[in-house]
């Protein structure tokens, strides 16, 4: 594995290839300020012996690839939703995801990207899915204010109660005592 460079558009971006390029081509697209070294080498290793040729890559403004000159986005703005001028936009660096694996002569992959890195991916397979093989998108968002977060079910698929209730509706004062009345040997079962 050495550190390769793809001119791509405006941008130069530094990738490693790892594995054999006549299997399937897994692209690892890294979130926020992070480069590919980030994507551990045995990871990426253990994904060659499975059979991917596994690329990693710095994108823009991250690593050793080009540095956007510009203003910093103020990032409190724009994680509260306010208006916020920047330089580029995810977009943009799908554009460069995409450029890099024109310049290693690949038609379709395997997608997996964190964080923001998993919003890149998003945006490529919403852009040109027929170019996506596969989309592994983790610790993520779309992106969207209006998705919501997660919320805890119970085994019932009811919602679970919060515990973070004041002293007077407190989950804990509600809850039942730790006895043998409650266990499954108890009840009979």
């Amino acid at each position: 594995m050495t550190e390769e460079r793809a001119h791509v558009g405006p941008v130069e971006l530094v990738y490693e290839t790892i594995g054999d390029p006549s299997d399937p081509a897994l692209l690892l697209v890294m979130g926020l300020g992070m480069q590919l070294i980030h994507w551990d080498r045995e990871l990426c290793e253990l994904l060659a012996e499975r059979g991917f040729h596994v690329i990693r890559f710095d994108n823009r403004d991250a690593g050793l690839s080009t540095k956007i000159r510009g203003p910093v986005p103020n990032m409190m703005r724009l994680m509260a939703g306010m208006p916020v001028k920047v330089p580029y936009l995810l977009t943009d660096m799908a554009a460069d995801t995409f450029g890099l694996l024109d310049h290693l002569g690949i038609e379709r992959a395997h997608l997996a990207g964190t964080s923001m890195g998993g919003m890149i991916a998003q945006t490529m397979a919403i852009e040109y899915p027929a170019r996506v093989l596969s989309l592994v998108s983790m610790m993520s968002t779309t992106g969207r204010r209006v998705v919501a977060a997660s919320r805890c079910r119970t085994r019932s698929g009811r919602r679970a109660r919060s515990r973070t209730r004041t002293a007077r509706g407190s989950a804990r004062s509600r809850s039942r005592p730790e006895s043998s009345a409650h266990t499954p040997a108890s009840r009979g079962e």
